[in-house]
């Protein structure tokens, strides 16, 4: 990673410098290249590998309010030098801040210690068919049943479907009223709960969909109280959505490098192509909204770590610029390296598809732009 400045910015503090430095050169001695046979195995051993050497424990927040900002500097460091690697970082995160934030004393002993050393595989099911930016207008209902609560419904787009040990499944609860949701915890063993497919995307992750069928789910397994299920969510979401941003600048750090050096050494017409006055255009560029998208995605990390009650503005905006502006760094990059940029397993041409998806989860640019509006109105009334 060139241009490591930014650590020295006031919105850091030394342990975030040292986590930077001390995880930058752990994936240079362990993250392999990002095109695996088997991409459940991988990511089975990707959790271990970074549970057993202390990193999960900043995305499980070990029972406490997790860092954002030590978040940020975690998947920006993975996503400089695997996508995968990034994306099992995270969804250990996604799948166990609820518990952190929310959970009961038993749920934290039993799962986040497990989920931290890797040895426990979480996920987050929040969307539906009919349900994706729109959470509210989920299907899936849980209604109680004695000591427990049945869970019927479906749920897709659900990351580390078919790996993980438990889902954080979120459901409408009838009974807390017309706006009543809950929040569960549903081991991947339950009795009524299946994955009905898998989903392949042009980034290969383990995605599938959630079929939950008469799924009778423990009273003790709730998380938080049940009907307030929707603040939990967005809660766990506004917390994240910072990261999501420090991935997409991990990427878009990953490819200016990548174009950099492949600009200096290419000789065309006599000359580096660093040389000519257009790539040094398209650098200046890059660089530009590399450095724009990391002050939007600090500004919310810090803001968030600092007490902030919520930071629903600084996070929807540096996940909408952060991951825009990723994408057309990374599309410069194929463009400056020409026909390599775009072979199979090329750096670049695996930033391509990885940083797609990002402008759609956890929120789509287009919902980050109706927040972000709605912020701006609230506080000019």
């Amino acid at each position: 990673m060139a241009d490591q400045s930014y650590l020295q910015w006031p919105f850091l503090a030394e342990e975030h410098r040292t986590l930077a430095r001390d995880l930058r050169k752990w994936c240079g001695g362990h993250i392999k290249a990002d095109h695996p046979h088997d991409v459940d195995a991988a990511c089975r051993a990707l959790a271990r590998s970074l549970g057993q050497s202390g990193w999960l424990k900043a995305a499980t927040g070990s029972g406490k309010k997790p860092s954002v900002r030590s978040l940020c500097i975690s998947r920006e460091s993975l996503a400089y030098h695997s996508g995968l690697a990034d994306f099992v970082f995270a969804m250990q995160g996604l799948g166990s801040v609820p518990i952190s934030l929310f959970g009961s004393d038993a749920l934290k002993k039993k799962w986040l210690n497990k989920v931290g050393e890797g040895s426990a595989i979480s996920a987050f099911a929040i969307s539906e068919p009919d349900a994706g930016s729109d959470i509210a207008a989920m299907k899936t209902t849980a209604r109680r049943d004695a000591d427990a609560f049945i869970i019927d419904g479906t749920k897709t787009w659900i990351s580390n479907a078919g790996i993980a040990d438990f889902y954080v499944t979120f459901c409408r609860f009838p009974e807390a009223g017309e706006k009543g949701y809950i929040a569960l915890l549903v081991e991947s063993n339950t009795p009524g709960l299946h994955v009905s497919e898998r989903i392949n995307v042009i980034a290969p992750h383990p995605l599938g969909t959630l079929e939950y069928k008469n799924c009778r789910v423990p009273a003790a397994n709730l998380i938080g109280q049940a009907g307030a299920g929707l603040k939990i969510a967005l809660a766990s979401l506004d917390l994240l959505r910072s990261t999501v941003a420090a991935a997409a600048l991990g990427f878009a750090r990953r490819a200016l490098d990548e174009a950099v050096s492949f600009a200096t050494q290419r000789q065309a017409f006599g000359k580096s192509l660093s040389d000519f006055q257009m790539t040094q255009a398209k650098l200046a560029d890059m660089a530009l909204a590399i450095d724009a998208s990391a002050l939007l995605v600090y500004r919310a990390a810090w803001a968030y770590d600092t007490g902030a009650e919520r930071v629903t503005r600084e996070a929807a905006m540096a996940k909408l610029h952060a991951t825009e502006s990723a994408q057309r760094v990374i599309d410069e990059a194929v463009q400056i390296l020409g026909g390599r940029g775009v072979v199979s397993g090329a750096v670049v041409e695996q930033l391509y598809r990885e940083i797609r998806a990002l402008r759609i989860y956890e929120g789509t640019s287009e919902i980050q732009k109706l927040v972000i509006a709605s912020q701006v109105l609230k506080q000019n009334a």
